[in-house]
């Protein structure tokens, strides 16, 4: 059964991230996916959005998967907005381009994804909101 990092690993790992693959964003404001982009920007991560359905949000142009993300821009954590059962095709991805963490949202877990991803190296985090954990663990609560 996975079990996410401390709470002292999550911090190491929401601090030193630089660049964020957000798979499942969004340019329709009322999505979720859409809030936590735009708030990850606002605390000075750059966050390159993928959904092969999108082209440009939030100023940053969207990739229709994570193998299409340049390889100059490596990749710290890949957050997943996307239902359980679509994401070990995604840490398959995240896994190719050498990402450091797979970080699965609120509500998207999955137990054989985590068990790949780890056996790839990547750190996993399942079920836990990226900003909610920005905002408890880096003391510098997100805007609304």
């Amino acid at each position: 059964m996975h079990e996410n990092p401390s709470n002292s690993a999550l911090k190491v790992i929401l601090s030193e991230a630089k660049n964020i693959a957000l798979v499942g964003a969004s340019s329709n404001r009322n999505r979720p996916s859409h809030a936590i982009m735009q708030r990850l920007q606002s605390v000075g991560y750059r966050v390159i959005p993928v959904n092969p359905n999108e082209l440009n949000i939030l100023g940053e142009k969207v990739y229709a998967s994570l193998l299409d993300i340049p390889k100059d821009i490596p990749i710290d954590i890949v957050n997943v907005f996307r239902r359980s059962e679509y994401t070990l095709p995604i840490a398959q991805e995240a896994a190719s381009i050498k990402a450091k963490t797979l970080w699965l949202q609120s509500g998207v877990y999955n137990e054989e994804t985590a068990l790949y991803a780890q056996h790839q190296g990547l750190n996993v985090i399942m079920d836990l909101c990226i900003a909610v954990e920005y905002s408890l663990l880096i003391k510098r609560p997100l805007p609304a």
